[in-house]
């Protein structure tokens, strides 16, 4: 049992690392492109620099609070909460890699503060967006929660629990969206379901 889990652990990490690190070093390359609509109240765009930082930084504070949450469960235990972190996180990783290769220069990092667009914006329904409106975000929740499950460390409840904050960047997002796309957004929101691929 303990092999399984620290063969799962390392591999979530290396999952993880690269669901942070990819988009975030390809932003690099984005990060000039003029800017478009935003909503109201939306926080200044990030610098390439700035969110570089950023990311460092929410690196670092993971690595001080990597401490085990005190727990003590028996091996059943551990191995069910092992593969439903398991089948949590690791999907939840892949839609979030695939809805971010699918939107591609598009992407841009925000928060729950405001969305914005580029000038030249377009509205992405292939890939995961065909199947779903909000991929990426979906993605992070269940990434999150599933790391929860698989690391049990205290650094992970703050993840989890600030990921529930896509939800409201979602709901701003679907607004500046209506706005710039109207018909063509409500005709794809009567097709695409928001968050649960089988409900229309």
């Amino acid at each position: 049992m303990h092999a399984l889990e620290k063969w799962t652990r390392r591999t979530a990490v290396l999952a993880g690392l690269a669901a942070i690190l990819v988009p975030v070093l390809s932003y690099r390359r984005t990060d000039r492109q003029p800017r478009g609509r935003k909503t109201q109240g939306a926080a200044p765009r990030l610098t390439w620099p700035q969110m570089a930082g950023a990311t460092v930084a929410y690196i670092g504070g993971g690595i001080l609070l990597w401490r085990p949450i005190p727990l003590r469960p028996g091996q059943p235990q551990r191995l069910a909460t092992l593969l439903a972190g398991s089948l949590l996180y690791f999907p939840g990783v892949a839609l979030y890699l695939w809805g971010y290769a699918s939107l591609g220069r598009l992407f841009a990092p925000s928060s729950s503060r405001g969305a914005e667009l580029y000038s030249d914006h377009r509205l992405i329904t292939t890939g995961p967006h065909a199947i779903l409106r909000h991929p990426m975000y979906l993605g992070v929740l269940l990434a999150a929660f599933g790391a929860l499950l698989i690391f049990q460390t205290w650094a992970m409840v703050p993840y989890a629990l600030s990921s529930l904050g896509v939800i409201a960047r979602a709901k701003r997002e679907e607004q500046l969206l209506a706005e710039e796309f109207g018909e063509d957004w409500q005709r794809y929101c009567e097709r695409v379901p928001g968050w649960v691929p089988w409900r229309r």
